[in-house]
């Protein structure tokens, strides 16, 4: 298949054994996204890539361990905002917070890992939550990417109702075409897929 143009780039988000079945925060059918996202990248239709990956401290403020009572998906408040409470995952330097080995990931220029903060949790390769300062700290790929002439990105990857749904819309508003690969992602809870095909229509996100 012919390259895509160079101003187009791939955001692959969080493509993790912790989010696929087995792991600690799984998505199901996860794993079915591993072997079509491999060869999307052997394909090299993407010049620029970017693979994300979680990656949190074991004392992080969004696993629901940390919480005397509470119990994995419930919803509190977190400097003021709600905060989703998981069980814990991705934890660093665990099996389960690798990017997924059956993916080449040679063809990535750029590993994001996010969710690093304690006190901060991290959906989007583009913004993090809001943290304590009342703000959702940027994590310079906006920049990295216009620097290199990016001006459209396409994401793809786990979870489809969080995280690569936060990176498609905070990539909007940073003024980026955005292109969403609905059929190389899955969400945490596929309840949620009406909800998220709204907010990607609210977003002027296309679905690829």
């Amino acid at each position: 298949m012919m390259p895509l143009p160079a101003h187009v780039a791939l955001i692959v988000v969080d493509l993790q054994p912790d989010f696929m079945p087995g792991g600690a925060l799984a998505c199901a059918d996860g794993d079915a996204l591993v072997a079509p996202i491999a060869a999307l990248l052997a394909e090299r239709r993407y010049r620029t890539v970017v693979a994300t990956q979680d990656w949190h401290p074991v004392n992080h403020a969004s696993f629901a361990s940390h919480y005397a009572g509470q119990q994995p998906f419930a919803q509190i408040q977190l400097h003021g905002h709600p905060q989703t409470l998981w069980p814990d995952h991705c934890v660093q330097g665990s099996p389960g917070a690798a990017l997924h080995p059956g993916v080449d990931w040679n063809a990535a220029d750029l590993v994001l890992r996010k969710g690093t903060r304690p006190r901060v949790d991290s959906y989007s390769a583009f913004r993090e939550n809001h943290g304590p300062e009342g703000s959702r700290p940027a994590t310079g790929l906006a920049g990295w990417l216009r620097e290199r002439g990016i001006s459209e990105v396409h994401v793809c990857g786990l979870a489809r109702d969080y995280c690569v749904l936060w990176t498609a819309q905070d990539a909007a508003s940073a003024g980026f075409a955005v292109g969403f690969h609905w059929d190389l992602t899955r969400p945490v809870s596929a309840d949620n897929d009406d909800a998220t095909r709204q907010a990607l229509a609210t977003a002027g996100i296309a679905l690829l």
